[in-house]
């Protein structure tokens, strides 16, 4: 039992816990009190901007965790450029009930095509749907996992990426996998098998993978895994990218 000498602990610093609250709380009571509202109303106030306040800081650690190299949301992707993309499957697939499913996704088509730019913009909304999402290309992961198995901590890594809730992969197919990269990477697939969602890009057909992991066995298994709940997104056409440059070249110059 506590005794009343018993010197107690310092509260832990309120603005840790309610920044929101303790920095609006002034401005928000001068507010009311000009609109005629009660004490009950103030702090209703006060409760709903400190919580929406909290989901903006959330997604924004969330973003930060997946470790994108830009932020890009669907809304500035041009579809039109790319006409033999279904829009429609794609807004579908921003709804993140497909991460729910534990379903993936697997991007294919040439480079400039916008791959980079629909996984940034599914994996924005899986963050701002309450998700985790780990962003990288095949060979930093690659590059990554075997450095780690090196220095011995490559199962912490594994668990680390296997919990992730959204994992995307891009550029697979641009170098080819040495044995034991195309193996740890065949291993990290199989422990998230229907137990978390994996979205890769690629510039390669699936029937061209082979020249990515070396050997038909071990490509036929990684497909087996990857393809059995699967989202596919056909990017083919020409470079998105070439085709926004020659958009700006044929803007007339201000003078």
């Amino acid at each position: 039992m506590l005794h009343l000498t018993q010197e107690l602990e310092p509260p832990a610093n309120p603005a840790r816990f309610i920044p929101t609250f303790l920095r609006e709380y002034e401005k928000v009571a001068r507010q009311c009190a000009a609109e005629g509202l009660d004490h009950v109303q103030f702090l209703t106030r006060l409760v709903e901007m400190e919580l929406i306040d909290r989901e903006r800081r959330m997604i924004e650690r969330r973003i930060k965790a997946a470790r994108f190299p830009a932020t890009k949301s669907l809304d500035s992707f041009d579809f039109k450029a790319i006409p033999k993309l279904n829009k429609m499957q794609v807004l579908e697939l921003a709804r993140c009930e497909w991460i729910e499913r534990h379903e993936n996704v697997i991007a294919l088509g040439p480079s400039g095509t916008g791959k980079t730019h629909v996984s940034l913009g599914l994996g924005l909304a899986a963050c701002q749907k309450g998700m985790s999402v780990a962003f990288t290309t095949a060979a930093a992961l690659v590059n990554e996992m075997m450095e780690a198995r090196d220095e011995r901590r490559l199962l912490r890594l594994q668990k680390q990426l296997a919990a992730v809730k959204l994992l995307i992969i891009d550029e697979l197919g641009f170098v080819p996998l040495s044995k034991t990269g195309a193996e740890l990477l065949f291993e990290l697939i199989s422990q998230r098998y229907e137990r978390g969602s994996t979205m890769i890009t690629s510039n390669l057909p699936f029937d061209e993978w082979t020249s990515t992991f070396g050997t038909e066995r071990l490509t036929g298994a990684l497909l087996d895994r990857l393809t059995h709940h699967v989202n596919i997104l056909e990017m083919n056409g020409e470079s998105y990218r070439l085709a926004q440059s020659r958009a700006r070249t044929a803007e007339p110059k201000t003078p």
